[in-house]
């Protein structure tokens, strides 16, 4: 079945660089769309980045021009390079990735979620 498995998060200062990882296993086709989402306590959860199959990406408008989205060239790895970053970014990130049954955002079913990583920023 399918896996994602998140890696990377821990603490940083303000102003500092983190680059998550997210794992993915199980698809037996790779052209799939993928995200990550983060959820601060008490707060909803929200998207943050999303790169589509064909490797369009999207941002939250809060996140534009500081972090990036990558994955390498089969897909099953996926990056999140976050620079500047701001305690308001302080969140548990969840990377997820196509599947039947999931939430739409960014035009793409997030079907498969990881566990989560936490990133706090101070």
């Amino acid at each position: 079945q399918v896996q994602l498995v998140e890696s990377g998060g821990g603490p940083v200062q303000a102003g500092g660089s983190l680059r998550l990882s997210c794992s993915i296993s199980g698809y037996t086709y790779w052209k799939i769309c993928m995200g990550w989402f983060r959820q601060a306590p008490g707060q909803e959860r929200e998207g943050v980045a999303h790169i589509a199959a064909d490797g369009r990406t999207n941002y939250a408008s809060s996140v534009k021009g500081r972090f990036t989205i990558s994955k390498d060239n089969d897909g099953s790895i996926m990056y999140l390079e976050m620079s500047e970053l701001k305690p308001e970014d302080t969140a548990t990130y969840y990377c997820a990735s196509e599947g039947a049954g999931g939430p739409w955002v960014w035009g793409c079913p997030f079907g498969y979620w990881g566990l989560g990583t936490q990133v706090t920023v101070s």
